[in-house]
């Protein structure tokens, strides 16, 4: 909605829009903008025998992939098994999961998953809304972010109405378990995301598969949706004759003693008395609600927490972070992360990047690590290209930042060669124009892939 996608598609045909509505604001922008919208039930729960045999699919997946982020998440989830009926729930799940650890046993417990999913549904009230209104497609914008959204995706299945996702993030295939439904079509970031899913999936086509780049990053490169710097600072609190650092943070549970590093890191710049000092800016994981940068708050007043637009509510972004977000970055000095996104977004706007590859001193991180994201699928050809640099101790930490902000320019190919090789042309602030592209010629059933 945000990236005026959906809007394009409303030009050329008719839209329904099914969605959450986390808040006031949000429903009147929806109903604003779209003819027709209705809210997602979010009250239908899956019945525990499907709910339990998704756990073992995705669970059995991880396992016969065996990345280093399924390895990742098995570790964790073996520790979150704290009491004595949980760790021997666990320790079925698992052993179910052995049974089907290969690519024939993970296709085959995906057939038993669909035909069970039907068999044991809770509502048909998709289904009956589908019969009325008829559509030509059913559209997921996120096939990991609700289960809210599979129910009207199995009842458009059911009435063999062709559906579509889009894999939503860089890490989904190898980071976030199976695709549980399948789709008939799928929109993807980039090339390699394609092959990898043609890889994993085996009895998708090439020609069910889009590269559409993401509307995510189309602000970025939309002038219109930047500020003066002095207008950045008032709206943040900042000097604007200072650097600003920008520190992203991650998930609680992924990296646990984060306000220890991010203290650190405060100490350090402040040292830094030739660049006036720099500025520390910390943008806050928008969907953690842990509270656990509140202390660091209050003894480090100099640290700046701007305040991220995002409804509580189903951890829903507003309208007004998009334009946050990319001036944060664009007016930033350094940026610095734990294996996040946020690493890419600042290589578009040619910034250089610090990784976090240290543990918090003095906190025990198991079972994360913070070098082991350097070690993902996804992330590794990152690391690789030299668009980044790894910080594996707080001395170098130090040094990087300081060399950092004295040559800026340094990584700069090494940055564009990334982005070049990653995103296929597409970073062109035009994605939401591929994405309304592809959907509308699905919709009125030109299946082709072009």
């Amino acid at each position: 909605m945000y990236s005026g996608a959906l809007d394009q598609v409303l030009e050329q045909t008719d839209l329904t829009v099914l969605s959450v509505i986390p808040s006031d604001s949000i429903g009147a922008l929806l109903h604003a903008r779209y003819p027709s919208v209705i809210p997602l039930d979010t009250r239908i729960k899956e019945h525990r025998i499907v709910s339990s045999l998704r756990d073992i699919l995705d669970m059995a997946h991880g396992r016969w992939l065996w990345t280093a982020a399924a390895r990742q998440r098995w570790r964790v989830h073996d520790v979150e098994a704290t009491t004595v009926g949980a760790r021997m729930k666990r320790l079925l799940k698992k052993s179910a999961c052995y049974l089907f650890a290969s690519r024939r046993g993970v296709e085959a417990l995906s057939q038993v998953e669909r035909a069970v999913s039907g068999w044991f549904r809770t509502s048909d009230q998709y289904l009956e809304l589908f019969r009325r209104c008829k559509p030509s497609l059913v559209f997921n914008g996120s096939h990991v972010h609700a289960s809210s959204a599979i129910p009207p995706v199995q009842a458009a299945q059911r009435l063999g109405i062709p559906t579509a996702a889009f894999i939503f993030s860089w890490d989904n295939l190898t980071s976030q378990g199976r695709i549980i439904p399948p789709y008939d079509y799928y929109l993807v970031w980039n090339s390699a995301l394609r092959d990898r899913l043609l890889d994993i999936y085996r009895n998708v086509r090439l020609d069910q598969v889009f590269v559409t780049g993401t509307p995510q990053f189309d602000p970025h490169f939309h002038p219109s949706t930047y500020w003066s710097r002095e207008d950045f600072c008032a709206r943040v609190r900042a000097n604007p004759a200072r650097p600003i650092v920008v520190y992203t943070t991650g998930m609680a549970n992924h990296m646990p003693g984060e306000p220890r590093i991010v203290q650190g890191i405060a100490d350090m710049l402040r040292s830094m008395s030739d660049f006036g000092p720099p500025q520390l800016l910390v943008r806050v994981y928008p969907k953690d609600r842990t509270g656990r940068f509140e202390e660091l708050k209050r003894t480090h007043p100099e640290i700046i927490f701007p305040e991220v637009p995002w409804e509580s509510a189903w951890l829903t972004p507003r309208i007004e972070d998009t334009a946050l977000l990319a001036n944060t970055l664009r007016h930033a000095a350094v940026g610095i992360n734990v294996a996040s996104t946020i690493s890419l977004e600042l290589c578009m706007f040619d910034k250089p990047v610090i990784n976090v590859a240290y543990n918090p001193p003095g906190v025990n991180v198991e079972p994360s690590d913070y070098r082991r994201a350097y070690d993902f699928d996804h992330y590794r050809p990152v690391v690789e290209s030299g668009a980044v640099t790894l910080a594996r101790s707080e001395a170098e930490m130090s040094d990087l930042l300081c060399r950092a902000l004295h040559r800026p320019d340094e990584l700069s190919p090494n940055r564009r060669r990334l982005l070049g090789s990653m995103f296929d042309g597409t970073l062109d602030g035009r994605s939401a124009n591929r994405v309304a592209d592809v959907l509308c010629r699905l919709a009125a059933g030109e299946h082709a892939n072009g």
